[in-house]
């Protein structure tokens, strides 16, 4: 279960969007201690995993040997937003405070509560072009009375106009 919800905070934080981002498809790849345990989960979990994020709407990313690849349709209304805090909170059960932005550089800290997991967490990040992203997250969660920190590395890189069969949280 937490393995779905890190994995995707990490995608949706590369969504916080500046004016110049361009819309379209973009590649995310996230790197994590945590995401390297993936292959120890049994397939059973992981299709309850699946079902999880499912429900809100999220589809898990490919992992392998620690490292996350999905891809997100950004779209033109997406772009135009400074901090797209609609990505958090109707997707994730997370809410947005301190969200600031200076240039290309942009940090939030983050507040998850549902029915799964609670937890908090800070994301920075840096649009380094309209077509590439870099970004550190760190995230405290409480899933089943146990208490599980992580922390991720993630890159993004437009790599489409269209986002074809591509679902625009995905």
């Amino acid at each position: 279960m937490l393995v779905s919800v890190v994995a995707s905070l990490f995608v949706l934080s590369a969504a916080h969007a500046q004016q110049s981002t361009r819309p379209g498809l973009w590649e995310v790849t996230t790197k994590s201690d945590l995401l390297a345990l993936v292959p120890h989960i049994p397939s059973e979990q992981m299709q309850q995993l699946a079902l999880l994020a499912k429900h809100y709407g999220l589809k898990l990313p490919k992992v392998d040997n620690g490292t996350a690849t999905s891809h997100l349709c950004i779209t033109p209304e997406m772009a135009q937003q400074d901090i797209p805090t609609y990505f958090y909170e109707n997707r994730s059960g997370c809410t947005i405070q301190n969200a600031t932005r200076n240039g290309n550089k942009y940090s939030l800290v983050l507040t998850c509560a549902n029915q799964s997991f609670h937890g908090n967490g800070s994301a920075q990040g840096t649009f380094t072009s309209n077509e590439s992203f870099t970004g550190h997250i760190d995230f405290d969660s409480t899933v089943g009375g146990n208490s599980i920190p992580a922390s991720a590395e993630t890159t993004a890189r437009w790599i489409a106009e269209r986002c074809v069969a591509v679902n625009p949280l995905q």
